[in-house]
């Protein structure tokens, strides 16, 4: 690595070529940014005494890459939107300058051919920045002053406006601008590709995370590495197609979901959404001989699937009306499972018929739960381990019956206990109530109801001050019944006259020009026969809508003979998987800082090294599987064993425990105990002792 404090100008002159490789984001600076370096730029054009001012560093590899022409072809690592910024407020400078008398040290001919051109070439060669996608079109077009057509960027063009702008406005003259342009100072950082490690320096220089999204650092991570033909290849028939489907990755969270989603169901670990880059390296180390186009292949098959379920974009008409449902219900926790099952859908391992089954019974298990109550907090883990526990040879029946069988916080609450809590629960306040309103008026109706053109209507009104018509309706107990069936479904109904109904009498309510009588809806037909309302009838109301909805979110019929097939069945499962979550101590504080940066390193020893959280320790793993560390979480401090023999152990600090005959939960015959940061360098010496020798 060569790294150098120079002039921008002069980094700028000469024949060379900056090249954006085509997995780099696009240019995204904002107008903050912009407003930043102008106001940068004119505190050093004004202060005589600022000999200088710092924009950051520009980071490309030098040498072994693009030295197939005359022109030197540079391909930019880092530093790609500072670069291109500075080349906009140039472009804009020479703009004025070119309508302007001033005269200045540069005229417009020169700063062109000295900062925005490589005058002698042709082609490509001729400009200084290529830039990637519609972004090259429109820089191109700037700087040889033509018209920008067909795909156009936006945040280019409107960045060129406010630089011309603010040029054209300042109180400075253009050659105080051009002073403070010879003022911008960057460090030149020049990669040697046979030396030096792209990828390295790219996490170094970005190790805050603040400036590139996960999918920005996963997909840099994939592609830097490659030679210029399989970065194209792999980009543009796996990355780029998945991007489009996505949004452009406009909102990178949703890739971020999606990843951690597509890490649960390969790992059966559940990643930190703010960790999914991290974890990702993780798993294509360890995945290494699966080749990264396989990886990449299959991470943009999951993403299609990813898409059908997000967006409910699914081609088939009835399979998407699920995935509304579903996405009603905000489940994103059962994506893991999901995709699984939709990639065996797509392999044809489950039919139609049965794969609408499964999504339905999926609805039916989350929103069962969630009218009785049950707290959420377990799904994820639910989700992420329950494809080991189904036999694919009996797909729809095993799932059902693996979550019959559940009990405890996991259950499927049966009709009994459903309808139960749904004749009590406060359903006005429940944050699902729309979808269960939907759906009980939608049930078994060819023409379906857009539900959000309606209002939700207490027959017994919310007002505490009941008429006396009412009072006379429920009786002597009137307000005891207000407060007790209020909100509860029997009570409650859909009309687009609202404020129409109010609170008056039920008689009223009833037979008004958009009334219960005069209702299309089928959840007001009872009502419109009705000549009072009152306890007795909202009790009958009740139980017919929850026995309604125990038909809508069926139970699975399942004989007890099945039920213990299943309990004593040898499927064949896979080993319960645990994370990071499964350990108290790793959940935040002192001991979660330890191990976070203590795992960082370990993993950064070798590209092949494994990490396995078992159920009492986190082991590392030579690529021949065995354990060099094991790692035991412990309030305040790390427990760590070493694979290592005590005495062959160089411990100059004199840290290190015999434990060749003690119990311990760990592997290795050498304790140490890591509980401060002083002595990370020291006890990961001891670490990278243990791997050497295994």
């Amino acid at each position: 690595m060569k790294a150098s404090e120079t002039n921008l100008l002069k980094f700028l002159q000469g024949t060379k070529q900056f090249i954006i490789p085509i997995y780099q984001r696009k240019y995204s600076w904002t107008y903050a940014q912009c407003q930043q370096l102008w106001d940068d730029l004119e505190r050093a054009a004004k202060d005589p005494q600022n000999k200088g001012h710092f924009m950051g560093s520009i980071v490309y590899i030098e040498k072994g890459l693009y030295q197939i022409s005359s022109v030197p072809q540079l391909l930019v690592i880092d530093g790609q939107q500072r670069l291109t910024t500075l080349t906009l407020l140039i472009l804009a400078f020479r703009q004025v300058l070119e309508n302007s008398e001033e005269k200045v040290a540069l005229n417009d001919r020169q700063i062109k051919n000295y900062y925005l051109v490589n005058n002698d070439e042709e082609n490509e060669l001729y400009h200084k920045l290529i830039l990637t996608k519609s972004d090259k079109d429109t820089l191109f077009a700037l700087v040889d002053k033509n018209e920008v057509k067909g795909n156009k960027s936006p945040k280019l063009l409107t960045n060129y406006e406010y630089f011309l702008k603010n040029i054209q406005n300042s109180d400075l003259s253009l050659e105080q601008i051009l002073h403070g342009l010879q003022k911008l100072i960057i460090v030149d950082i020049a990669l040697d590709r046979e030396n030096d490690d792209p990828q390295l320096i790219f996490e170094s220089l970005n190790s805050t995370g603040l400036d590139l999204s996960q999918a920005d650092l996963i997909r840099n991570y994939i592609l830097m590495r490659l030679e210029p033909k399989e970065q194209t290849h792999l980009y543009q028939n796996y990355w780029y197609p998945m991007e489009k489907s996505f949004g452009n990755l406009n909102e990178s969270s949703i890739f971020d979901r999606f990843m951690r989603d597509y890490l649960t169901l390969k790992t059966g670990n559940i990643p930190r959404i703010s960790e999914v880059y991290k974890d990702f390296k993780t798993y294509i180390n360890t995945n290494s001989e699966i080749g990264i186009e396989a990886i990449l292949q299959e991470i943009s098959r999951y993403s299609n699937y990813f898409v059908y379920l997000t967006f409910s974009q699914e081609p088939d008409e009835k399979i998407n009306e699920v995935l509304r449902d579903i996405n009603e219900l905000k489940v994103d926790v059962s994506y893991p499972f999901l995709l699984t099952v939709y990639d065996d859908y797509t392999k044809q391992k489950l039919s139609r018929e049965d794969f609408i089954k499964v999504l339905r019974i999926v609805e039916t298990y989350v929103f069962r739960r969630s009218i009785v109550s049950i707290p959420t907090n377990s799904l994820n883990k639910t989700f992420a381990s329950l494809k080991s526990e189904i036999d694919v040879n009996s797909y729809l029946e095993s799932l059902q019956a693996t979550l019959v069988r559940k009990g405890s916080y996991k259950r499927l609450p049966n009709d009994e206990e459903f309808k139960l809590s749904l004749s009590i629960k406060d359903v006005y306040s429940f944050r699902n109530r729309n979808y269960l309103l939907r759906k009980l008026e939608n049930f078994k109706r060819k023409e379906v109801v857009n539900i959000e053109a309606f209002t939700i209507e207490h027959i017994l009104p919310q007002n505490e001050k009941l008429s006396k018509e009412w009072q006379q309706d429920l009786g002597p107990n009137w307000k005891e019944i207000q407060e007790k069936y209020l909100h509860t479904i029997g009570n409650l109904t859909l009309t687009a006259y609202n404020s129409e109904l109010s609170d008056r009498p039920f008689i009223e309510k009833r037979n008004l020009e958009g009334g219960f009588s005069d209702s299309p809806l089928k959840l007001n037909r009872g009502l419109s026969k009705l000549e009072t309302w009152n306890e007795k009838l909202i009790q009958e109301r009740t139980k017919i809508l929850s026995e309604k909805a125990t038909e809508i979110w069926d139970y699975p019929e399942l004989s007890s003979e099945l039920l213990e097939k299943y309990k004593e069945q040898k499927v064949k499962k896979s080993k319960r998987k645990f994370d990071i979550t499964d350990f108290k101590y790793l959940s935040e504080g002192k001991t979660l800082d330890l191990f976070e940066e203590i795992r960082e390193r370990i993993n950064r020893i070798d590209d092949s090294i494994k990490e396995d959280f078992t159920k009492l320790y986190v082991a590392y793993k030579t690529k021949k599987g065995i354990n060099f560390v094991d790692i035991v979480p412990q309030k305040d401090k790390l427990k760590i064993f070493l694979n290592i023999k005590y005495e062959k152990t160089n411990d100059s600090k004199g840290i290190c425990r015999d434990v060749t005959n003690v119990g311990r939960w760990g592997n290795g015959d050498v304790e140490v105990l890591l509980d401060n940061r002083n002595d990370m360098d020291y006890v990961f010496g001891l670490i990278q002792q243990s791997f050497d020798l295994q």
